[in-house]
């Protein structure tokens, strides 16, 4: 059987000798081979380029290709109900076919074809003339100059026309004006003199060699691009793929050969005085107007060789596509097939060729197109099977076009078949009307293929063993049986079952949904499908039911040999699957009506379903498939969780509530279970799942740590006592900078902004989820505990416990998430103080200057950040968050007054202001809430800092006098003598009155100069950077 269709963006790729649609066609649909040989160096855009320049050259004296008789056009101006003298006045259905092309209403080919019109409006192929080189004159005109030259009317005029058969074939065939005036200027040169030669006697790519320079072209670069594509075009057609062969002895062709080498690093000239111009023309020239007998001919031999005149011709049709559409036909098609038979004698082509090219391009753009478009497929079952079948039939056949017919019925052939194989699959893209296009699409093929081509045999026998013959029934049948096991197979794909381990991977659960897919499957069939099939088979229901019944049977087998416990969810199950069996012998039976056996022999194949015992192993594995989807669970919330709440009224994680939803439904689901469940049972399913919520407390936990938000204590300075003149100095000039601060802050103290960041408030979310799991965690603890279905078991370690209920199955979780709140607690509160609120309270507090920047703005914006922090986090989350939020506070504070920076100066004066500030800061947090926090506790949290502030009031001396005697009691030295210094204490971050850096940090900030003396002459320390 062979591999079911792919579908892909990606370009074709190749597959042995025969190429893939082509390099520059995406394509949907990866497996469509091309049927004639790949020509090595040659793309399909250089196919393209050449079938341009052949077509353009044949038609050069049709109207609106440039001639004498160049088309006048209908301007919208001379009246646009298409009263006027030119095209636009041929009606529709007028027996005159009409030249511009665009005017046409119907079209004969699509007709025939069964193919839409586009019904667009005429404009839609109108062009501005002006300063296109490929316009005709304007209408007023007579005619065109001899030349192959264009009137360009005047510019205050931009009338728009229908287009003319050039300039659709250059827009449908990609080429730019640049190499439309290219083409257009050599053929002016080369039939100066001679403008009644054919064109089947011009060698289109040596005429461009010859006239076409290298300043033509943009760069020297883009010239000799085009220089070789002009040279693979003639190796190719007389060299490699010639009409007539090309003996090996020829001088011409080894000449040639040279040539084309050496071509191949840089572009040759090709001026008049060049020697290998001169003899690139007598090869070219030799070799294009040779005969099998030697007789004079007047038709030269350059681009009729297969298969290059089929690459070029296939190129050409392809022009007939819409180009804002390109699953549509141009309605000018037939006036753009008869310009095109002006080709045939110079590419080879006859009535039979172009049928067959003309099949293939219809069937080739039906797939590159994604197969959305039916009626293409159509029009190429129509070519096929009139056209192509009769042309089949002709004695007088070449045989180059037998190996091209076999070639593409063989790839139409496959590509259909790979499609029946799978046809659900095929026509969820192409609708029912892709089977009932391609059934006949695939017979008509192989019919040809088995009466007219010699030497070929089906090996459909020798690949699928379930035909006992080749006739048209046997093949359908293969059809469906293939087409059932695929659909089949996808389904178990889609829900993550492997048939070959299912009883060991998956739950009761997925059979009962899968046996509702196989209805559906088994319904679509017997509406859809079987009408269709029993064209050719007329039991094709009766055979997709047996397919389908084997294809379940054998699922269901696999899931009942591993199972020794019945569960609720196995009744179902086999429920289901009864309920199934039922449907799918109805469809046998209702479709054997027209069998000679009335159906018995196909009822014979359907083995009925068997049921056996489940054994407690299966209870033990769906166990740990239920925690299995617990950890898939956290694992996404790793991924995907954002911390945002679920709503308003659930502030906490939806992957919270996701993973106690299923421990819940998991429990729920476990007592249901019609049978008693031991204890040891229970106690499996309760490690399993406390151990995965260890695992989600541990990944709620993981936010980072406090110590992250804590400012990077500054050096230890000594406050600069600068000059009386100096300092009057600075006064004056930062005073105005200073009054302007001043009201920025008092503004900001009127108008406070909130200032709790969205990090902050995800934290908040991550505390009531920790609050929500301990919730949930108690009422499932519960639900395991008091269950009558429990049978205890003398070996269980939870019995005895159970029978005194004390016992909890997650203690070790309500363990982990009373840490994780503290945790988490203590990084929300440091955010909000040291992050969130930096601008306000560490950023600004006192700096340069304590009377002006008290602490009023930043006691507003803390207010309003605890109004937000009860308002987002739940009653029993508040108590804690809010003490955090003050020892944080507290911890800021400290700060400021003894690791403030440089900007923070302090006298003993601002002792008074200092203290009134922090009460204020006291008195927040005892009034927020209703008493979320009792006076004591914040009394007991604010003794360090009344300490510190108590030191701020003592006198320098003092507080050398008390520094020095800590510092020697700390350091171990006793008391100082003559000669030694007193040592620097280190910085432990734990501040309080009686410790040794916390009275140094007090003094580095004095301004006075009793402060800056002792810590010059002590510790040598710096003086402060002016701010």
């Amino acid at each position: 059987m062979m591999a079911p269709t792919t579908t892909s963006n990606n370009m074709m790729q190749h597959h042995g000798h025969a190429n893939t649609i082509g390099e520059d066609v995406a394509s949907g649909d990866i497996d469509l081979m091309c049927p004639f040989e790949n020509i090595e160096g040659l793309r399909r855009d250089h196919f393209r380029d050449a079938a341009y320049e052949i077509f353009f050259t044949a038609c050069r004296s049709s109207p609106g290709f440039g001639s004498r008789t160049a088309l006048s056009y209908h301007s919208p101006s001379e009246g646009g109900d298409g009263s006027g003298t030119g095209v636009g006045s041929t009606s529709p259905g007028s027996p005159v076919k009409p030249s511009g092309v665009g005017m046409a209403v119907t079209s004969k080919v699509k007709t025939a074809l069964g193919l839409k019109m586009l019904k667009r409006s005429r404009s839609r192929r109108a062009s501005s003339y002006g300063g296109n080189p490929s316009s005709p004159p304007s209408s007023g005109g007579g005619g065109t100059s001899p030349k192959v030259a264009f009137t360009v009317p005047s510019h205050g005029t931009r009338a728009r026309r229908p287009m003319t058969s050039a300039e659709i074939m250059r827009r449908q065939m990609r080429v730019s004006e640049q190499s439309d005036s290219r083409l257009r200027k050599t053929l002016m040169r080369t039939l100066v003199g001679q403008m009644g030669r054919r064109a089947e006697t011009i060698i289109l790519p040596l005429e461009l060699l010859r006239h076409l320079k290298p300043s033509e072209f943009s760069d020297s670069h883009e010239y000799h691009q085009w220089q070789k594509r002009q040279f693979r075009i003639l190796e190719a057609g007389l060299l490699l793929h010639p009409s007539l062969p090309v003996e090996k002895s020829n001088t011409f062709a080894k000449r040639f050969r040279e040539i084309i080498r050496s071509a191949e690093t840089k572009a040759i000239d090709t001026g008049k005085n060049s020697e290998t111009m001169r003899a690139l023309c007598n090869s070219v020239v030799s070799l294009a107007w040779r005969t099998v007998d030697g007789s004079a001919t007047d038709i030269c031999h350059w681009a009729d060789g297969f298969p290059l005149n089929v690459h070029i011709y296939t190129a050409l049709l392809s022009s007939i596509f819409d180009m804002k559409d390109d699953t549509m036909v141009l309605d000018e098609v037939d006036e753009l097939l008869e310009l095109m038979k002006k080709t045939w004698v110079i590419l080879g082509v006859n009535k039979s060729l172009h049928n067959l090219c003309f099949t293939w391009v219809l069937f080739e753009q039906y797939i590159v197109t994604g197969q959305v478009e039916l009626d293409l497929l159509g029009a190429a079952m129509i070519m096929l099977s009139t056209e192509v079948a009769n042309d089949a039939k002709k004695v007088d056949r070449e045989p180059f076009y037998v190996k091209m017919l076999a070639n593409v019925l063989i790839s139409m052939r496959e590509w259909s078949e790979k499609r029946l194989v799978n046809y659900h699959e095929s026509c969820n893209k192409g609708g029912a009307g892709m089977l009932e296009n391609n059934l006949p699409l695939f017979f008509a093929a192989t019919k040809i293929l088995e009466e007219d081509i010699p030497g070929y045999t089906s090996d459909e026998s020798e690949k699928v063993d379930e035909l006992a013959d080749d006739s048209a029934g046997n093949k359908v049948c293969y059809f469906i049986r293939s087409s059932m096991r695929d659909s089949f197979a996808k389904m178990l794909e889609e829900i993550n079952i492997d048939g070959a381990s299912f009883e060991l991977e998956e739950v009761s659960q997925t059979l009962i949904k899968l046996a509702y897919e196989a209805e559906e499957l088994a319904a679509k069939e017997k509406v859809t499908f079987s009408p269709i099939l029993k064209k050719w088979l007329p039991n094709a229901a009766g055979v997709a039911a047996v397919a389908l019944h084997s294809c379940y049977g054998t699922l269901l087998k696999q899931y009942l040999t591993g199972a020794t416990l019945l569960t609720n969810q196995t009744v179902l199950v086999l429920q289901k699957a009864g309920k199934l069996e039922k449907i799918l012998i109805q469809m046998v039976v209702e479709d054997s009506d027209e069998c000679e056996d009335g159906g018995k022999a196909i009822v014979r194949e359907m083995v009925p379903y068997e049921v056996d015992s489940i054994i407690m192993n299966l209870l033990r594995k769906w166990i740990q498939e239920r925690l299995k989807k617990g950890k898939e669970i956290i694992m996404r919330a790793k991924e995907t969780e954002t911390w945002n709440p679920k709503s308003k009224t659930e502030p906490y994680a939806q992957s919270a509530v996701d993973l106690m939803r299923h421990a819940k439904g998991t429990v729920e689901t476990f007592f249901e279970i019609p049978m008693a469940i031991s204890d040891d049972l229970v106690g499996d399913l309760a490690d399993g799942f406390e151990h995965l919520f260890k695992e989600y407390v541990t990944f709620v936990t993981s936010c980072g740590s406090k110590q992250s938000y804590i400012p990077t204590l500054p050096p230890l300075t000594r406050c600069n006592q600068d000059s009386r003149i100096s300092r009057l100095w600075k006064f004056a000039v930062c005073s105005v900078g200073e009054d302007e601060q001043n009201r920025h802050i008092a503004d900001e103290g009127n108008h406070p902004r909130l200032s709790t960041s969205r990090g902050t408030q995800r934290l908040y979310i991550r505390l009531n989820t920790l609050h929500y799991f301990l919730l949930q965690l108690h009422s499932l603890d519960k639900t395991l505990s008091i269950s009558s279905k429990i049978v205890p078991s003398s070996r269980s370690r939870h019995n005895k416990n159970r029978q005194i209920g004390s016992y909890s199955y997650f203690d070790h979780t309500r363990s982990a998430i009373q840490a994780a709140v503290q945790h988490v607690s203590e990084v929300a509160s440091y955010r909000l103080i040291f992050f969130d609120s930096h601008s306000v309270f560490y950023g600004s507090l006192y700096v340069r200057d304590v009377e002006n920047t008290r602490i009023r703005p930043a006691l507003k914006a803390l207010k309003q950040n605890l109004t937000l922090l009860c308002a987002i986090l739940t009653d029993k989350a508040q108590p804690l968050a809010l003490k955090e939020v003050m020892k944080a506070s507290f911890e800021s504070y400290l700060m400021v007054l003894l690791a403030g920076g440089s900007k923070r100066i302090f006298s003993r004066a601002d002792h008074q202001i200092i203290e009134e500030d922090f009460e204020s800061l006291k008195r927040l947090f005892c009034t927020c809430g209703e008493g979320l926090i009792v006076e004591d506790v914040v009394d007991t949290e604010a003794e360090t800092v009344e300490g510190v502030i108590a030191l701020m009031g003592q006198s320098t001396e003092q507080l050398v006098e008390d520094f020095s005697i800590v510092a020697c009691e700390a350091s171990g030295m006793g008391i100082v003598g003559s000669g030694q210094k007193l040592p620097m204490p280190p910085t432990t971050g734990r501040w309080n009155r009686s410790d040794p850096n916390t009275i140094l940090r007090v003094v580095c900030h004095r301004n006075d100069k009793a402060a800056n003396q002792f810590l010059k002459k002590t510790f040598h320390l710096a003086k402060r950077r002016p701010y």
